[in-house]
C-alpha cells in the first residue's frame, strides 16, 4: 500500500452542531422509537389509511417501520455514542464536552451499550425484553443527564 495523498485521505471530522442540537435531532427522536414497544407493538404499528409510508415523518409507521425502526433506532442510539466522542463537540454553551473527564467515556460506553443491547432485544420483536432494555437506556442517559445537563443555568452545563 502507498503513501495516502491529498486526494485518497478521507475527509477530516467535522462538527456541525452543539451538544443539544445533536440531542435533539438524533438521541431524542432514536431513544423515543426504542420506547415505542413499552406500550405498542411495532408489528401492529402501520401508516395512516391513504398517507405513504415513504413520506412518513413517525418511523415507525415508515417504509422501514415496525420493528425494523426499532431496530435502527438503536443502532442509531449505539453508532450516534461515537459522535459523542468526537473532538470539539461543544455543549450549547460553548463550553467543550468533558471529553477528558473519565465518566463521560464511561457513560458514552454506557449509552452505547444499552443501544445495542436495545438492538439485540428488538430483533427479538419481544415487547417484554424491550421494556427491560428501556430501564438500561433511561439509565445511561440519566448518568449524563445528572452529571452535566441538570443544572439551573445554561452557563453552569458540562462543567
Amino acid at each position: 500500500m502507498g503513501a495516502q495523498t491529498p486526494s485518497t485521505r478521507p475527509p477530516a471530522m467535522q462538527i456541525e452542531s452543539n451538544l443539544l442540537q445533536l440531542m435533539r435531532g438524533l438521541f431524542y427522536p432514536a431513544s423515543n422509537v426504542v420506547f415505542a414497544p413499552q406500550t405498542d407493538n411495532p408489528a401492529d404499528i402501520k401508516p395512516a389509511p391513504g398517507k405513504d409510508p415513504a413520506m412518513a415523518t413517525d418511523p415507525l409507521e415508515s417504509t422501514f417501520g415496525g420493528w425494523q425502526a426499532v431496530e435502527n433506532a438503536a443502532l442509531t442510539v449505539a453508532d450516534g455514542a461515537n459522535l459523542l466522542l468526537v473532538p470539539g463537540q461543544k455543549c450549547a454553551n460553548g463550553v467543550p464536552v468533558p471529553l477528558s473527564d473519565p465518566d463521560w467515556t464511561k457513560f458514552v460506553q454506557g449509552l452505547r451499550d444499552a443501544g445495542l443491547k436495545a438492538y439485540q432485544a428488538a430483533q427479538s420483536k419481544d415487547q417484554d425484553k424491550m421494556i427491560e432494555v428501556a430501564d438500561t437506556m433511561t439509565k445511561a442517559c440519566a448518568n449524563c443527564h445528572r452529571k452535566w445537563r441538570e443544572k439551573r443555568n445554561l452557563a453552569d452545563r458540562c462543567k
